[in-house]
């Protein structure tokens, strides 16, 4: 939590007006017992009526001195918190978009997800109520204590029996009850997951007609949920009722020795009524406490999520100098006279993913020429995805070297490496806005004519020009009102816009059909700019025309080389083929 604080730097100003102003209210509260005193003992007592209609008048320019404090101290603690809470949204924002997927995958989507929510919003709502209150009530407290003794030091010593015994309560729960509200935020992430889960697989579940066992699910989470929030709720409610408990009974001393001393003639009533009315303040003070203790409780234990996420470092950083280590040698130019042609090389690479037991890819060796087309296949799980996701440094090679025109990839800032990659993924996101500012994605200045050019390419430009107001005819969330072949075509075009100098296609035409997808092929083929292109498919037929083929198996290469070769010497791939194609096989034997 401390970390955070300095978001505050630019806020020092409202943070020191803030308080100064809640305290000049209050020292405003503090007179107001003595002027209640005055009139009783001096315009009561006399029958002054004059006495008694200036002292209220008194009375009511405190009031209003202290409302003008009170709203101008919200308004800086209102700026202050506010600022703040922007702040650590931005950092925490720009913090995540640095990750890598492995640390996206480690935290989690749902969690991540809380954390830039409502946790900043507990964070935002505890540095509030802190600048309003938290100098403000230990202020009340000790002044209505030091405004005592001023009246009467034998009755003041009550309170001094009652404050300690006040502050051992308050702070005994905040200690007990700080561990337990993290404990609340991690199972308020379990029950957001699977509500997250649940939205974005809505179809799934009615179609395997699971919504029982969904329901079921969630309400166990919220049921576990709601055993430690009542938990917490009842550790926090003892608060109260014991601060009662304690300001009752040291008032029923405070009456009990007043009235002695007026009997004696050391007191006045009006006196009395001071006393009564600078304990009834403390008590007002440390139930506002004892909320206020709460809400910092709930504001720490966030603030806690909030920075172990800040604390979690990429593995990825963005600057070529921060990945490569002080005097270690760059990649080795290659030897071969025509290896100034060749785009993209791993050498002996191997990935291991956080926290797996197994290395996902091993030994993988290989190198493409500029403009070449590449086939990945592979059973499911063979590392298809993990292999192309290596290039634009999604993740980071474990062990061995992906080089890119040359050069490793962790040479290149992250923006540098990934302005020369496009890459379509397994499943196609569209966002909400117009099919536009979708493509622009590409290439942020894309002109009309170089969007249409991309559209062609993907085969998308019926897409387009059979909606209304065409590219800027409006994209749902996820692009729910498109179908699963359009969606893919427009991310398929969103990654030509830019014309990468590699372009990678994950299992990005699953949704189309056969002639769609040659004709894809073909285009992309067409293209003059001549990318290298990685298409990884499960179909022999959107891969069989490549220039060189990569077989996949338990994240080792099982084969490579064209289609004619692969049938005669890989086995792996023989039995694909065969899957898909028992009676062209049979015909080619």
């Amino acid at each position: 939590m401390k970390k955070l604080l300095v978001f505050l730097n630019n806020y020092k100003k409202e943070c020191i007006l803030a308080p100064l102003f809640k305290m000049l209210e209050a020292s405003f509260e503090l007179i107001i017992p003595l002027v209640v005193s005055a009139i009783i003992d001096v315009g009561i007592a006399k029958g002054d009526g004059h006495y008694i209609v200036r002292m209220c008048f008194i009375m009511v320019a405190l009031g209003l001195l202290g409302l003008v404090s009170s709203v101008t101290a919200q308004y800086f603690a209102a700026k202050a918190a506010a600022g703040f809470g922007t702040k650590v949204r931005h950092a925490l924002f720009a913090h995540i978009q640095s990750f890598s997927f492995s640390e996206i995958d480690k935290a989690g989507t749902a969690t991540l997800i809380t954390r830039m929510t409502s946790d900043i919003n507990q964070v935002q709502s505890g540095v509030n109520m802190v600048l309003r209150l938290f100098l403000r009530s230990p202020f009340i407290v000790l002044g209505a204590m030091v405004m005592a003794f001023t009246i009467d030091g034998k009755s003041a010593l009550i309170f001094v029996v009652t404050i300690p015994l006040l502050s051992l309560v308050v702070f005994g729960v905040m200690a007990a009850s700080i561990p337990l509200y993290r404990k609340v935020q991690e199972r308020l992430d379990r029950v957001l997951g699977i509500t997250r889960e649940n939205l974005t697989g809505a179809r799934v579940i009615r179609a395997f007609h699971k919504e029982e066992e969904e329901k079921n699910r969630f309400e166990e989470g919220l049921e576990n949920l709601t055993a430690m929030q009542t938990h917490v709720g009842k550790i926090s409610a003892f608060l109260n009722p014991v601060t009662y408990v304690i300001i009752n009974a040291a008032t029923i001393v405070l009456l009990y020795t007043g009235a002695v001393q007026v009997d004696v003639g050391n007191l006045t009533q009006g006196e009395v009524v001071a006393l009564v009315n600078y304990m009834s303040q403390i008590l007002v003070e440390l139930i506002k406490l004892a909320n206020l203790i709460i809400t910092i409780n709930k504001a720490v234990a966030c603030g806690n999520r909030v920075s172990s996420v800040l604390d979690m470092e990429s593995t990825m950083p963005v600057d070529a100098s921060a990945s490569f280590r002080e005097g270690e040698q760059k990649s080795p130019s290659f030897e071969k006279p025509d290896d100034g042609n060749i785009m993209v090389q791993f050498e002996h690479v191997g990935l291991t993913y956080q926290e797996a037991g197994a290395e996902s890819l091993s030994d993988i060796d290989f190198s493409v020429k500029k403009g070449e087309t590449v086939g990945v296949i592979g059973g499911t799980g063979s590392g298809k995805t993990s292999l192309v996701h290596l290039i634009p440094r999604f993740y980071d090679a474990t062990r061995g070297k992906v080089l890119v025109a040359g050069r490793d990839v962790r040479e290149y800032s992250l923006e540098e490496l990934r302005q020369k990659v496009g890459i379509v993924m397994q499943k196609s996101v569209l966002f909400a806005g117009t099919i536009r500012e979708n493509l622009r994605w590409g290439k942020a200045d894309a002109t009309d004519e170089e969007l249409y050019e991309a559209l062609q390419t993907a085969q998308a430009r019926e897409v387009v020009e059979g909606k209304a107001g065409k590219l800027d005819a409006p994209v749902e969330q996820g692009g729910k009102n498109f179908s699963g072949g359009q969606r893919q075509r427009l991310t398929i075009a969103r990654a030509l816009v830019r014309k990468p100098e590699i372009l990678i296609l994950d299992d990005s035409a699953s949704a189309l059909d056969y002639a769609t997808d040659a004709r894809l092929r073909l285009a992309i083929r067409g293209m003059k700019e001549k990318p290298t292109v990685f298409i990884v498919s499960q179909r022999t037929s959107s891969i069989q025309h490549a220039d060189k083929i990569i077989v996949l198996d338990d994240g080792e290469i099982a084969g490579m080389g064209t289609h004619e070769k692969l049938l005669c010497d890989c086995a792996v791939y023989r039995e694909i083929y065969d899957s898909q194609y028992k009676k062209s096989n049979a015909a080619v034997s």
